[in-house]
């Protein structure tokens, strides 16, 4: 059974830092393509960031390319999301996704504010 636990949110400080962490189980963790989203309540969930199972090939979005930074632990079966140069518009419930080519899955998610 595929799980995903993400941890790390929190209320931030605009210009601050956070690092979120999903804990994957249920699959063969090094061979998948994660993936973070968000989503902000009334409005579509949206694309952050992938990694490929290597950890080679990281992508970003456009928004948050040069501030966030996604990496991976596959001997923990861990994706981590390092977020830098937090702004207000990067507050949203923060899902790590993993689809299996059949269907995605997505975590209960972590909620991130970014508030002075």
């Amino acid at each position: 059974q595929v799980r995903l636990v993400e941890s790390g949110g929190g209320l931030v400080q605009p210009g601050g830092s956070l690092t979120l962490s999903c804990t994957a189980s249920g699959f063969t963790f090094s061979n998948a393509i994660m993936r973070w989203f968000r989503q902000v309540q009334g409005k579509e969930r949206e694309f952050v960031a992938s990694i490929s199972g290597s950890g080679r090939i990281p992508n970003s979005d456009n928004s948050v390319q040069g501030r966030f930074t996604i990496s991976r632990d596959n001997t923990k079966n861990m994706v981590y999301l390092r977020m830098n140069s937090l702004k207000p518009e990067d507050t949203a419930l923060y899902l790590c996704h993993y689809n299996d080519g059949v269907q995605p899955y997505f975590g209960q998610g972590t909620q991130v504010t970014v508030s002075s």
